[in-house]
């Protein structure tokens, strides 16, 4: 019965091949668009993913995300270094500074100030140079998506310069990181050459990083930290759920993506379960002579959906096929770096398709059910 199933779905070419690539096509749209959409939440949290070197962030308790910053007085980082179960504490800067270059263009940065001593904060990745660099006079690190977009495919040249708020910073390094949302360069330098390289306020500390114990929890000094300062204090992917989650709520990104990827559910289900429908009328005939030889319902049933599964694997090792190429051959295109496919959203999209071939088989049993085995006598 299972060969005579699949002969009867690969009997007609053209109708075979259009309903998989329909259910590719809707594989295609879902999984892409999510895809993008995951890596656009990431990097609306570049600034705490960049930072892989302490557990905890602290910061003014009213603070929403990491790009709305109230600055905290210099005087906080020694109540935080006082709180019982912190090992280390160092200041850390991020602000919105403007980079002008030797043609005299200007560009917004983001500018990223690392403890001075430790270099806590700093980029892990490094392309050219090298992070101990820092320690130079007028250093700074610059992401490699930041180089390209303040000087096009030129190549990578360390000791360029750049002028920020009237001061020189020479570039020592290029290294690899998240880009952020609004796409600006992301620019390293020592906590007390970023200060100056941005017109500040008072106060000028922009969140503490904090590594606890090694005999406490996260979540006990976060807790410790709250209580004897009133400063917030969250573990690394608490803040970074705090920033994506805010992006989620005051912007229309999921509306967007969401019409999208329902469009694309919506196709794959509409030119599946026409197409597969339009092949169970077709083979009534066939149908018919099977019931007539008293093949039962049931099994009529386990054939049409071992062709409705047919077609929904191939469709789906396509279209997920393509989503991870389109990524692959994209992942050096600078507007498009750190996006990829997570296997999360590969798995969302195989219940997806599973979810189209089900609504596909159902329409066409319904009349394959219904049906009387006299039709295979008539003319």
């Amino acid at each position: 019965m299972n060969w005579i199933a699949w002969k009867m779905l690969t009997g007609d070419s053209a109708k075979y091949f259009g309903t998989v690539f329909g259910v590719a096509f809707g594989v295609l749209l879902i999984s892409q668009q999510t895809a993008i959409f995951v890596g656009l939440m990431q990097r609306t949290a570049h600034a705490v993913l960049n930072v892989r070197d302490a557990r905890i962030w602290v910061m003014d308790p009213y603070m929403q995300n990491a790009d709305e910053i109230k600055p905290l007085p210099d005087s906080d980082l020694a109540r935080i270094r006082g709180v019982p179960g912190v090992a280390w504490a160092v200041r850390y800067f991020k602000s919105l500074g403007r980079a002008k270059i030797e043609t005299g263009h200007f560009r917004q940065v983001f500018m990223l100030g690392v403890d001075d001593d430790t270099l806590v904060g700093g980029p892990v990745t490094m392309i050219a140079g090298s992070l101990a660099d820092l320690r130079r006079p007028d250093a700074i690190i610059i992401d490699k998506a930041g180089y390209e977009y303040l000087w096009g495919d030129e190549p990578i040249r360390l000791g360029r310069e750049l002028e920020m708020n009237d001061r020189r910073a020479v570039i020592v390094g290029i290294c690899e990181a998240m880009p952020p949302f609004q796409t600006f360069p992301l620019v390293f330098t020592r906590y007390s050459n970023a200060v100056r390289y941005v017109a500040g306020e008072r106060n000028v500390m922009s969140f503490v990083l904090v590594e606890p114990q090694a005999d406490l929890s996260v979540p006990e000094v976060c807790r410790r930290i709250r209580e004897q300062t009133g400063l917030m204090a969250s573990s690394r992917d608490e803040f970074m759920w705090t920033v994506i989650n805010y992006y989620l709520k005051h912007t229309g990104i999921p509306v967007n993506f969401g019409i999208t990827i329902t469009l694309g559910f919506i196709v794959g289900t509409a030119i599946a379960g026409q197409t597969f429908y339009l092949f169970t009328i077709e083979n009534l005939k066939q149908f018919g002579a099977l019931k007539a030889m008293g093949v039962s319902n049931g099994r009529l049933t386990l054939m049409v959906l071992m062709q409705a599964s047919i077609v929904g694997l191939i469709g789906y090792g396509l279209g997920i096929g393509t989503t991870a190429l389109f990524f692959e051959l994209t992942r050096d295109i600078t507007a498009l770096a750190g996006f990829y496919l997570p296997w999360q959203v590969a798995l969302l999209t195989f219940g997806a398709v599973s979810v189209i071939i089900v609504v596909a088989s159902f329409i066409s049993l319904r009349r394959v059910l219904v049906l009387e085995p006299a039709i295979v006598f008539r003319g």
